[in-house]
């Protein structure tokens, strides 16, 4: 079965680590692939993108370890989709937070109609008034954080979006699996970007029935750095590049790309289960 739930055997050390935490500010834990966890000082919690699945062997196989079960998940306020593909609007991952925590699923038309077509809602739990689409432009008060939603550029998705995450010490920005374009530029004009979470990639040959399809998925190098310049970001963080046998990239190969930069002035990265400070 494609993007099933292979099981985990990191336990729930991960997960209690979150429950545990008391941030002076905001603390994010990067989940792999493009998934992130945010704790703000209020204990208010969110996730994005979170993804446990094994993808669709042979043709996308996971490289990283699975972090948590869902089941396991105990505190959740809100999950946040970027868009509809199976890495981010993933029923085994975030049906059983939604079952267990009475969080709220935000996300663009075309990522609910995900969660409506395999319906979601028959799951024990779950009730349609936990499913709120939101739109570019479209605000979202949670405790201590403003959640922005913003445009964003991926031309492998039919609606993806941004999320401009606001909190009193400081901005984070996801931006999904988007690449440069008109709607970075318009966050870098908007807000003052702290930490930028931006999708990296390579070019890579994937098996399939037909024999191999050769991919490019998620921004290189040059494009990466382009879209944190347009985000006038102080700090990038890669996401993505470690998930996808034949597509996973070595983050650390940014650095001459954005040494000649104004914004980013740093580079984070970060692996999975780590924990960083916004």
């Amino acid at each position: 079965m494609a993007h099933e739930f292979p099981g985990s055997d990191w336990g729930d050390w991960l997960l209690r680590d979150v429950e545990s935490a008391n941030p002076g500010g905001v603390a994010l834990w990067y989940l792999g692939c493009n998934g992130f966890v945010l704790k703000a000082d209020d204990r208010t919690t969110v996730f994005i993108d979170p993804y446990c699945g094994n993808g669709d062997p042979p043709r996308t196989s996971r490289m990283i370890p699975v972090p948590f079960d869902p089941a396991d998940v105990r505190e959740c306020d809100a999950i946040f989709a970027t868009h509809e593909h199976s890495d981010h609007v993933h029923g085994e991952t975030q049906r059983p937070i939604l079952a267990d925590t009475d969080a709220t699923y935000y996300g663009p038309d075309d990522s609910l109609a995900v969660t409506d077509e395999e319906s979601w809602t028959d799951t024990e739990g779950i009730s349609d008034d936990q499913f709120t689409e939101v739109a570019e432009g479209d605000a979202v008060e949670l405790g201590a954080f403003t959640v922005h939603v913003e445009p964003a550029n991926d031309p492998d998705a039919t609606h993806p979006v941004s999320y401009v995450i606001e909190h009193e010490t400081g901005t984070f920005f996801h931006g999904g699996d988007a690449r440069p374009g008109e709607g970075f530029e318009w966050v870098g004009e908007r807000y003052d970007v702290d930490l930028a979470a931006l999708a990296f990639g390579s070019s890579g040959k994937l098996r399939t029935e037909a024999g191999r399809e050769l991919k490019t998925w998620y921004a290189d190098e040059n494009e990466i750095t382009t879209a944190a310049a347009q985000t006038r970001t102080d700090r990038l963080l890669p996401t993505h590049w470690d998930i996808w046998r034949n597509l996973t990239a070595d983050p650390a190969a940014l650095w001459p790309h954005v040494r000649s930069y104004d914004a980013p002035r740093t580079l984070e990265i970060a692996e999975i289960g780590d924990r960083v400070a916004l």
